[in-house]
């Protein structure tokens, strides 16, 4: 036996671990791509040793590029704000916006310990009513301080949510429909072609007139105000939904619904093990959509009827008119925009969790 041979085994091993490395990195590829960290890979990829050079030119492309545009936009940002002035004093620059989110962290956790000292105020009057015992004098009150900017996150993120699952429920079965029957489509066309271009603040006054004469109470599941919110989301956010379903639906192979013709599925296996899965990227796409308008209407309909919400909050600081409100304003605009990407990215993955599973 040679020392060759040793050799020759070692290097072949060497390699087979090297296969491995990549084959991991390449699957992993494909969830960072979902959530965004595709520059990832070829930052792995050059630790390995594939082409180091090649990767850094990736690297560059998928990272340094993007860092290079926000740092240059924050520099021309910081120094063209101070001198744009306004009725409230100078436009706010990065550091002056970070200052006022840190601001609003603070008022944050003020509340939640005001809140949390109101409950254990609370609770230790109830347990000495007991002890006296009074306890028919007991009262379980809520805390009624002002919302934090936080809550009023969870508030506006809570309501795009539940206008979306509305939407997504009528335009998903509505599109399915239209795609399957011609006559189904020429009856709604009319009616999409009408409505999809009508503003929130145009539906805005009918929900809320509708709702307040059917919704006569606060007391039931959904607040009145949450509900105007919702539903005007619902309204302006169905129709990317309904119509990328029907395109979806009306665009699968024709030889596919001729099999399910012949052997003689039911309708809801034919939607099921069929028209779905073919339509499911164009049915996605449309969701995406939907999402993303819904996010929209969302923070105009809390401006305009004064609903609880992140639009309320930007109303309320432009209505405030002090030194610090435009500071805020541009913080809550940043929070729009990135909880607007975030919801982009949630729908993408979801997508992609989907198709993997129709794939495998």
């Amino acid at each position: 036996m040679t020392t060759v041979e040793p050799e020759f085994a070692a290097n072949i091993e060497k390699e087979a671990k090297r296969a491995r490395l990549f084959t991991r990195i390449n699957k992993a590829d494909a969830w960072f791509s979902v959530l965004g960290l595709a520059w990832m890979t070829p930052i792995l990829k050059a630790f390995a040793g594939d082409n180091p050079r090649a990767q850094m030119k990736q690297i560059w492309l998928l990272l340094g590029v993007p860092l290079l545009s926000i740092v240059l936009f924050l520099a021309a940002w910081g120094a063209l704000a101070p001198k744009v002035q306004t009725s409230l004093g100078a436009v706010p620059g990065p550091a002056q916006v970070w200052e006022q989110a840190k601001v609003l962290h603070a008022d944050a956790i003020r509340e939640g310990q005001k809140e949390k000292q109101f409950y254990e105020r609370l609770a230790v009057r109830n347990e000495k009513l007991i002890a006296e015992g009074k306890s028919d004098q007991i009262k379980d009150r809520a805390y009624t301080g002002k919302p934090t900017y936080y809550d009023q996150i969870w508030t506006s993120i809570q309501t795009v949510f539940f206008g979306f699952l509305i939407a997504s429920a009528i335009a998903i079965p509505l599109g399915i429909a239209a795609g399957l029957s011609p006559i189904v489509n020429a009856a709604i066309n009319p009616l999409i072609q009408i409505f999809k271009p009508v503003s929130p603040l145009a539906w805005l006054p009918i929900v809320t007139i509708i709702i307040s004469a059917t919704y006569a109470t606060n007391d039931g599941l959904f607040s009145k105000s949450f509900l105007t919110s919702a539903i005007t989301v619902t309204l302006c956010s169905l129709w990317p939904t309904l119509i990328n379903t029907s395109l979806g639906v009306a665009s699968i192979d024709k030889d596919l619904i001729s099999v399910s013709k012949v052997l003689k599925l039911s309708t809801f296996t034919k939607i099921t093990k069929l028209v779905l899965p073919s339509a499911l990227p164009l049915i996605f796409t449309g969701l995406r959509l939907s999402l993303g308008v819904g996010w929209m209407v969302l923070i105009a309909a809390e401006m305009l009827a004064q609903t609880p919400g992140l639009g309320k909050f930007v109303w309320d600081e432009f209505q405030n008119g002090s030194s610090q409100s435009l500071a805020k304003i541009m913080v809550a605009v940043l929070t729009i925009g990135v909880i607007g990407f975030l919801l982009d990215r949630l729908m993408f993955t979801i997508q992609s969790l989907f198709t993997f599973s129709e794939n495998r």
